[in-house]
């Protein structure tokens, strides 16, 4: 089970964005990499295809680090690490770790 799952609002907490919440667009488990909505924008240079006939300039979102962000608990609205718990009938949740958030959980 993965800390930070495609969904989850985020804060950025390090870099250039520093300070700005997004959604969680992709998760790349294997490569420890995120992709935000509106986050670590570039800029590509497309020449014309068939999907985008005039070519020109494309603005998008680019793989973060997953330790550069925090995610937002979602009825507390707080930034939160995040931990796990064992329910009594076996299944694993998340848990918020923050004491604001008293342990909720993270669907």
């Amino acid at each position: 089970m993965r800390k930070i799952k495609k969904g989850d609002t985020v804060l950025v907490i390090t870099g250039d964005y520093k300070g700005s919440r997004g959604k969680v667009l992709k998760v790349f488990p294997k490569e420890n990499k995120i992709i935000v909505e509106g986050v670590n924008l570039i800029k590509r240079h497309m020449r014309p295809t068939q999907k985008l006939p005039q070519g020109g300039i494309v603005e998008k979102e680019a793989p973060i680090h997953i330790s550069n962000v925090k995610l937002i608990a979602p009825r507390s609205n707080v930034p939160t690490r995040v931990g796990f718990k064992v329910l009594p009938d076996g299944t694993k949740v998340r848990v918020c770790k923050h004491p604001d958030a008293h342990g909720e959980e993270v669907f």
